[in-house]
């Protein structure tokens, strides 16, 4: 397949006016095939990939089954999301385990699938690839326990990551810490070289985590939430990462941060550091009401999702990553090349998987979405297969 005519954010992140070839799968350089699809008028951009949400259409990644995972996986798809990496909660060993191999056993089966006659075509419906974990939790700080459940807390454990990763099939790509916590700077020595270290729920100072960085971590979670924030006196973990030019997680959902926040950092961070994350819940996709999130009920009220039994507590958000791309591109001033940027690439590289997605390059997937100049998709071109929304 050719798809000509569109402007196309190539993989050197400036738009320029060229043919998208596809052969099989994947981008290539050229090909032969006859089949053309005109795609004037409209934008291609990266198909995104989203490495840190809970859930989705009445689902939630810790407590479904293999259905309901595919459920959510089908959900990401329909709206551009076409790389997942989803996020525990903080629970016992026994209960991520339990997680890790319900993951396993449906990335299996995905994966074998794929390779049969019905990839994202017949009648099955296309399903964002499932590329990773993300263990948000349990090493995390009682002081920012945020939505997290205090009840599983547990210190930083080598052995018990590595026990949860073999049962993940190797599965897992990012682990939340809270540098403060005394075994924290050994478990990151230990470990960056096998995984991606970020700080999440934390009361770190300056100090430490600048310690943590130089241990081995690079990466923060929903910066600004469940941290310290920046004082001229205590620059707290922000300005850590901002010097040890880490990743940085955001939230632009228009409730977790102000937009001001949000062009702050992406006019500060280096462009290839900054990456969007959804952090959404199972009620996402699905009308106001009472959901759960990590064993705690949740209410839910148009764009706000909080903790029943405490409402001044912000528990994820229901807006999907293709929304809060372009709610930071349509109503916080960002610029649309980062903000795809931040989307798709971005967390690939971070998660190790942009040999095969982020960008619009030869020999990656073929998982492209053409969008019009609302930054409506209309349509999603997913391991080579074109449909239309």
């Amino acid at each position: 397949m050719k798809i000509t005519g569109a402007k196309v954010f190539a993989a050197d992140h400036i738009f320029k006016n060229e043919d998208i070839y596809i052969k099989g799968d994947r981008i290539a350089e050229a090909s032969s095939d006859d089949e053309t699809f005109d795609a004037s008028g409209l934008t291609a951009i990266p198909g995104l990939v989203d490495i840190h949400f809970h859930g989705a259409v009445g689902h939630d990644f810790c407590n479904t089954d293999l259905d309901g995972l595919r459920k959510i996986a089908e959900y990401e798809a329909q709206n551009g999301i076409l790389a997942i990496c989803p996020a525990t909660m903080t629970y016992s060993e026994e209960i991520l385990s339990e997680i890790c191999e319900r993951a396993h056993e449906y990335a299996s089966k995905e994966n074998e699938s794929s390779k049969g006659p019905e990839n994202n075509t017949g009648s099955v419906s296309p399903a964002a690839d499932f590329v990773g974990i993300n263990m948000e939790g349990p090493f995390i700080s009682k002081d920012k326990i945020g939505a997290q459940n205090p009840k599983y807390l547990a210190a930083p454990n080598v052995d018990m990551f590595r026990r949860l990763q073999k049962t993940s099939g190797n599965l897992i790509k990012l682990v939340d810490i809270a540098p403060e916590l005394d075994e924290s700077l050994d478990f990151i020595r230990e470990v960056s070289g096998e995984v991606t270290i970020s700080l999440a729920h934390t009361s770190s100072d300056y100090d430490t985590a600048t310690k943590a960085f130089n241990a081995g971590a690079r990466h923060m979670t929903h910066l600004f939430n469940a941290m310290p924030g920046i004082t001229h006196r205590s620059p707290g973990p922000i300005i850590a990462a901002l010097e040890n030019n880490a990743e940085v997680e955001l939230i632009a959902d228009g409730i977790h941060i102000h937009p001001a926040m949000v062009r702050f950092v992406f006019n500060t961070f280096s462009e290839d550091k900054v990456i969007l994350i959804a952090d959404s819940m199972e009620a996402t996709g699905l009308p106001d009401g009472e959901y759960q999130l990590g064993g705690q009920e949740v209410t839910v009220k148009g764009n706000l999702a909080v903790l029943t039994e405490n409402s001044g507590t912000i528990a994820g958000s229901v807006t999907n990553l293709y929304d809060c791309m372009k709610k930071a591109v349509k109503e916080m001033g960002v610029p649309l090349e980062k903000a795809i940027r931040a989307s798709s690439e971005n967390p690939a590289v971070s998660i190790g998987i942009s040999k095969d997605y982020g960008s619009i390059s030869a020999g990656k997937y073929a998982n492209i979405l053409l969008v019009d100049d609302d930054l409506n998709i209309k349509h999603i071109i997913q391991h080579g297969k074109l449909r239309s929304l």
